[in-house]
C-alpha cells in the first residue's frame, strides 16, 4: 500500500500551475505528472482544457495541499472535482504515472 493521493481537476493549465504551487507551499507533498482532458463539450467550459493535479504524501499533508489548491484554482478559473485516496493501492500507483500531455 502506498501514500495518500490527492486529486484535483481544474480548468486550464495556468490554474493548474497556480493550484499546484499553492498546494506544495501549504504542505509537505510531492506532485505526480499533470494529466489533461479535453471533454467533448469543451467549447461550453470556462476554459476548454481540464488539468488533473496529483499530490502525494501523508493524509494530513495531502488534505492541506488539496484545500490550498482548490482555493487558488477557484480564484482563477474554478475546480471541476477533487478527491483524496487515504492509502493508495499498488495497482492504482501505476495508473498515477500515466498522463496525456505527451500524446497528440
Amino acid at each position: 500500500m502506498g501514500k495518500a493521493t490527492g486529486l484535483i481537476e481544474v480548468y486550464g493549465l495556468t490554474a493548474a500551475f497556480v493550484a499546484c504551487d499553492a498546494g506544495c507551499k501549504a504542505a509537505n507533498v510531492t506532485v505526480e505528472t499533470f494529466d489533461k482532458n479535453k471533454p467533448a463539450n469543451a467549447e461550453k467550459l470556462p476554459v476548454p482544457l481540464i488539468v488533473l493535479i496529483k499530490f502525494r504524501g501523508s493524509v494530513e499533508d495531502v488534505r492541506a495541499a488539496v484545500e490550498a489548491a482548490e482555493s487558488a484554482a477557484n480564484a482563477l478559473t474554478g475546480v471541476v472535482s477533487s478527491h483524496i485516496i487515504a492509502n493508495t493501492e499498488e495497482s492504482t500507483e501505476k495508473m498515477l504515472r500515466l498522463n496525456a500531455f505527451d500524446k497528440k
